[in-house]
């Protein structure tokens, strides 16, 4: 029977998104869904979009953000990830979450990367509320982060929480996975929670382990101690019996590099027995909070942001503290609060991480730098340019399994991350040849080539790099249809 659907995609090659190899295949949808795939030539439909000679793919999904904040934005031109074929995020990673926190002043670094704004969510479920009401530009599931219960529930950070607020910590989390959240992530790295030791972690993440969350965590070092810290992550993981997830997996320092040959043996072994994947963003250089600490493993840093003086955005900290006579070191403590990139990673450590099979991709973008990594622009057009295209490093396929498929398992986001008949219609349509990051890191906001058209629920939310529908996402509540 030829029911008229709403939007055929004609012409195309189809990436599914499962790893298995292209087909020649159009894509019918009805509503919010893939109702067909296969030969359509002759199947009517009230829109048909010409599909020939790119690849059809399911909409990538960016499991490591810190869009919180810019998921409640509707910013004019390009979108970061609109333009790059992103059609679903996971935020509140590395700790931090905009909820729950009520707050007056703003909270310390890291959460300030967060943006400028009141922080004004007192319960998780009023942020998923308001984000649901103004509709997101793109699909958002959300994780509850530890650092933002500690500043929320503590009076002092510089120790382990007590078992009351180990208590009034874990209620807090169990309250938000009630309303949707996804699960909770951690950061052990950044200040407001180095100071918690394993046990508060697991004490608190308890709720986990019944509402069958996953955990993501920035790991508490990731340069010299970075075995003991990642085996700390393991065993958070085994003792919660959950989905463990170790974010922007990496080496920092000359002196670790290489050492990913050691840290995936490691992973590999784990995996045996526990359920355990990484994320990876396609750049040999990090970002962050301005940390003096982080200075000399770097071969450059280069400031994203700085309160103190906003004309050093964009700048060279070490050419900065040469024009002024200064330590490095001195001039970052000067510039606070602030953001910055460091060079310090290996890009054979990047390449071979991003090819264990374990690994999904996530960029880490930071959408409220005033100079931002290029990642946040970039990222996933560079991994099937330059890593795919380029470098070789796996095929298109995998590529696209690595963005998609991989990451809606193991974040269990049903029915999206495939291209299948009743999953929802997130789709990501590219030209394989010309496909490519154009963000660099001195133009970081340049909009990415070869992204031809976005759907997301149906809708044609970008169409070659231009924004055409603001608020076709959805709220993805963890443990209810969407």
């Amino acid at each position: 029977m030829n029911t008229t659907l709403d939007l055929i995609l004609e012409g195309g090659t189809v990436i599914d998104g499962t790893g298995a190899p292209r087909q020649r295949l159009d894509v019918g949808i009805a509503a919010d869904r893939i109702v067909r795939l296969g030969d359509l030539s002759r199947v009517p439909a009230t829109r048909r979009f010409d599909a020939t000679g790119c690849i059809v793919a399911p909409g990538f999904i960016d499991v490591h953000t810190h869009d919180d904040r810019l998921l409640l934005e509707a910013p004019e031109g390009a979108h970061p990830k609109l333009s790059q074929g992103v059609t679903t995020v996971i935020t509140g990673n590395c700790g931090i979450s905009l909820a729950p926190l009520h707050s007056l002043e703003t909270p310390p670094a890291p959460l300030d990367l967060l943006g400028a704004g009141p922080w004004r969510y007192g319960r998780f479920g009023d942020y998923l509320n308001e984000l649901e009401e103004s509709g997101p530009a793109v699909n958002a599931a959300c994780l509850v982060g530890h650092s933002t219960l500690r500043v929320s529930r503590m009076e002092r950070l510089d120790r382990v929480a007590t078992m009351r607020e180990q208590r009034l910590m874990a209620s807090d989390l169990a309250m938000a996975l009630d309303a949707g959240a996804i699960g909770m992530s951690t950061g052990l790295y950044y200040p407001p929670a180095t100071a918690a030791n394993t046990d508060e972690v697991i004490a608190v993440g308890a709720p986990l382990t019944a509402a069958r969350g996953i955990i993501t965590m920035h790991i508490r070092d990731e340069g010299d101690a970075i075995a003991d810290a990642l085996s700390e992550a393991l065993l958070i993981g085994r003792a919660l019996g959950i989905e463990a997830v170790l974010s922007h997996h990496k080496l920092v320092g000359k002196a670790n590099h290489g050492r990913s040959v050691e840290t995936l043996s490691m992973i590999d072994a784990a995996s045996r027995s526990q359920s355990v994947c990484l994320d990876c963003y396609p750049y040999n250089a990090s970002s962050t909070m301005l940390l003096p600490g982080r200075i000399a493993q770097s071969d450059d840093v280069r400031v994203t942001w700085s309160q103190a003086d906003p004309s050093a955005a964009g700048r060279s900290l070490f050419s900065l503290a040469r024009e002024r006579g200064v330590p490095p070191e001195v001039l970052a403590e000067t510039l606070q609060p602030a953001g910055a990139i460091y060079f310090a990673m290996s890009e054979d450590d990047v390449g071979r991480i991003l090819q264990y099979p374990a690994t999904m991709v996530g960029s880490d973008g930071l959408a409220h730098d005033v100079s931002p990594h290029p990642r946040l622009w970039g990222t996933f057009p560079r991994v099937l340019g330059h890593y795919v295209r380029e470098r070789r490093l796996f095929s298109l396929e995998t590529a696209v399994h690595k963005m998609t498929g991989l990451s809606a398992s193991r974040f269990g986001i049903t029915e999206k991350g495939i291209l299948a008949e009743n999953h929802y219609a997130d789709i990501a349509v590219f030209d394989e040849q010309s496909v490519g990051d154009a963000a660099t890191f001195e133009n970081p906001t340049a909009v990415s080539t070869g992204i031809k058209a976005v759907f997301i629920n149906g809708k044609l939310a970008c169409r070659d790099g231009e924004t055409m529908e603001v608020h076709a996402g959805r709220v993805l509540r963890h443990g209810r249809s969407n």
